[in-house]
């Protein structure tokens, strides 16, 4: 085994494409139970998370005291999702919000008397809000933080009101705040209204009330603005990152499929959250890796008048564009969702490019789910010896006794 310094845990955004990271979470109990690890500790006792990541953080966090319990919990959720559990799609919450948001963007200046009847976003997440309560039992945190099963959990989101990046944390240690440009850290309770906040996807979902030093203020998706989505996990004392994302890193420059004609507004739509949930990552990990090889080439003379330390990292993201396997199950959406997605260019005939990237986000249905844990659990098991050497688990002489 490895010493005793505290492994984090960094979980993106990405809406529905999180499902890979239950894949990922669900390969790593199985590589853990076949290791002799069963009986050891939660391994994360640092836990940050953003957006959808965010609701899947808090999650392993309520459940620190019992890691294979949860992932089972979280496998099961995933597994037999609907897009009803997150955002009303029913006919008239599709009228009260997406088509009345619709009616807006083209004829918005009907609506200026009537300021009250002004759509907040193009879906209702209220359906969310009873899947948190269920899901994840935040009420156990400060327990489990008292009795050691876990050092901290951090949520990010992003504030209209103030433009401030901020990343809300709880833990068991008096670790202080820390401040960056634009990005802020508050220690505070979490609470669900902050995991509404978090994944609160711009346009899509209606931003949420925080109060922030005392004042109310309107916050959306964490994604947005989020220059360093690895840091919290560092701050908060993690040494070890396992950093899971919701999206390719790098982007093969051959096999690239061109969409002729006019963008759509749903590919516009698409290629803007790719860029608000994905980019920031990739680069955060990329500096993150320079530093590191920098502090390498160091001399213990010279480390020691720096409070840089380097730090042990892992990356497990998808290997395969989640927007192709979005195009495959776009008519798994309820008929509602797919016709007001339909009005802003999203196709449902299975092709690439044709609005599937915004479809991605939002395709809470078992089939595109199953289908992303299924791919996070292959790509995880294909990397198994580097997952083993990052936790310091025995190699396991039993891989191939336990399916699924």
């Amino acid at each position: 085994m490895k010493d005793a310094t505290p492994t984090g845990l960094i979980l993106s955004g990405g809406g529905a494409r999180a499902a890979y990271q239950i894949g990922v979470l669900k390969a790593i109990a199985q590589i853990r139970r076949q290791a002799g690890q069963i009986r050891g500790p939660n391994p994360f006792k640092v836990i940050s998370g953003t957006s959808a990541g965010a609701i899947n953080g808090a999650a392993l966090a309520a459940g620190a005291d019992n890691f294979d319990h949860v992932v089972s919990r979280l496998v099961d959720v995933w597994e037999h999702f609907r897009a009803e559990q997150v955002y009303r799609a029913d006919s008239l919450g599709i009228i009260s919000s997406g088509a009345k948001w619709l009616s807006m963007m083209s004829i918005g200046w009907m609506f200026a008397r009537w300021r009250k009847a002004m759509p907040h976003s193009l879906l209702d997440n209220r359906p969310l809000y009873g899947l948190l309560r269920e899901l994840v039992p935040l009420e156990r945190i400060p327990g489990l933080l008292a009795e050691g099963h876990l050092q901290a959990l951090a949520v990010t989101a992003s504030s209209y009101s103030s433009g401030l990046h901020v990343t809300f944390y709880e833990c068991a240690k008096d670790t202080p705040p820390w401040q960056r440009s634009q990005r802020i850290s508050v220690r505070d309770r979490i609470t669900h209204s902050h995991l509404l906040a978090s994944s609160a996807i711009p346009f899509v979902f209606p931003a949420e009330e925080l109060l922030l030093e005392g004042d109310p203020e309107y916050f959306g998706d964490g994604s947005m603005r989020q220059v360093a989505p690895v840091s919290p996990g560092i701050h908060l004392g993690a040494r070890r990152l396992l950093v899971i994302g919701a999206g390719r890193m790098h982007e093969p420059r051959e096999g690239r499929r061109v969409v002729g004609g006019y963008p759509s507004v749903a590919q516009i739509a698409g290629h803007a959250l790719s860029n608000i949930f994905l980019d920031a990552l990739a680069v955060d990990v990329e500096r993150l890796k320079r530093i590191n090889s920098t502090l390498n080439l160091m001399t213990t003379r010279s480390l020691a008048k720096t409070a840089l330390r380097p730090v042990d990292l892992l990356v497990i993201a998808p290997s395969q564009r989640l927007d192709e396997i979005a195009g495959r199950h776009i008519m798994a959406l309820p008929a509602t969702i797919r016709t007001l997605l339909g009005a802003l260019g999203v196709r449902g005939n299975g092709g690439e490019g044709r609005g599937s990237a915004l479809a991605s986000y939002l395709l809470f249905e078992s089939s595109y789910t199953r289908e992303l844990i299924d791919l996070g659990v292959a790509d995880t098991l294909g990397r198994r010896t580097e997952v083993e050497a990052f936790f310091g688990w025995p190699p396991s002489t039993s891989a191939m006794g336990e399916v699924g």
